[in-house]
């Protein structure tokens, strides 16, 4: 598996010629924190590609940090933060990108066509702009219900409508599917997809098969430095295990450890799955489910 550590010069980068819209983001040795005490150190990394970025790390590795640092809300104590040109410290930050925090930030007491249309004056934002978000999360027959009413998962639909009344190209989404039953957890992820195919989303997570479900890249965080910054296809694990379940293996596969209802078979690699699904059927066993069992982002939490 590649790793690349947060170090100075160069900042690790998408890889060219994929082709941009126009937004950028670079970050140079940052160093950021709180009170004086340091989460992130030496953070450098460059992004210039339409994509979702799963930024991702345990509790505590600064996926946070991060984001409040990129949106102008922590100021870095060295480095540098530029946003399409402009550094956080012009000001740049607010007028290119936008910060859904994983507290969802209604005003007590709005509905929640109000609190839009509060937000919209705050931004900047017009009566259509409130409309178009409206249409786009879905949310005409909440509009005149109050934000303490809603469920979690239309509350969440709300506060993701507040970051686009107005259309910045850049997205920062600090988990937006915490504490979300995996019903509602895809709807968002299916939302998000749906929306990234002309912007930079950031999408923080610590839940690696989310990262693996809705990523293209990933910058994984690890005591406060890149762990890993590229594409989610080139990791790969140090070791590679599927999971078959079937009927008809009890005298066949009783050499190989089981967990649950899976026999475990550690292979080479995915290109050597067809192979052993063959074998296994020419010798008479009946493959109800075969899956990979080892999650290769897992290597970067240890």
């Amino acid at each position: 598996m590649e790793m690349r550590s947060g170090s100075p010069a160069p900042a690790p980068t998408v890889p060219p010629g994929s082709g941009t819209d126009g937004h950028r983001i670079v970050v140079r040795d940052l160093s950021s924190g709180y009170h004086g005490t340091r989460v992130l150190r030496s953070v450098s990394f460059t992004i210039e590609e339409p994509a979702i970025y799963v930024v991702l790390g345990a509790n505590g590795a600064g996926k946070t940090t991060l984001f409040r640092t990129l949106a102008g809300i922590l100021p870095a104590y060295s480095g540098s933060i530029e946003i399409d040109g402009e550094t956080t410290r012009e000001g740049g930050s607010g007028r290119h990108l936008q910060y859904l925090s994983h507290i969802d930030g209604f005003p007590d007491g709005f509905t929640v066509e109000e609190a839009l249309r509060f937000y919209a004056t705050v931004q900047g934002a017009s009566e259509p702009d409130v409309a178009r978000v409206v249409r786009l999360l879905d949310l005409g027959e909440l509009r005149g219900r109050f934000f303490s009413e809603l469920s979690q998962g239309q509350r969440k639909r709300a506060s993701i409508a507040r970051i686009f009344l107005q259309e910045r190209g850049i997205y920062l989404l600090d988990e937006p599917t915490s504490n979300l039953d995996p019903k509602l957890a895809r709807e968002i992820r299916d939302l998000v997809l749906g929306l990234s195919r002309h912007d930079v989303i950031l999408y923080s997570s610590h839940n690696l098969f989310e990262a693996k479900e809705i990523g293209k890249y990933v910058l994984a965080l690890k005591n406060g430095q890149v762990e890993y910054f590229g594409l989610l296809s080139d990791l790969r694990p140090k070791k590679y295990v599927v999971g078959i379940r079937a009927t008809g293996a009890e005298g066949i596969l009783a050499a190989l450890t089981k967990k649950g209802d899976y026999y475990l078979q550690e292979l080479a690699g995915p290109e050597e799955v067809p192979k052993f699904l063959n074998e296994l059927v020419a010798r008479g066993v009946q493959i109800r489910e075969i899956k990979e069992m080892e999650n290769p982002m897992e290597d970067l939490f240890t």
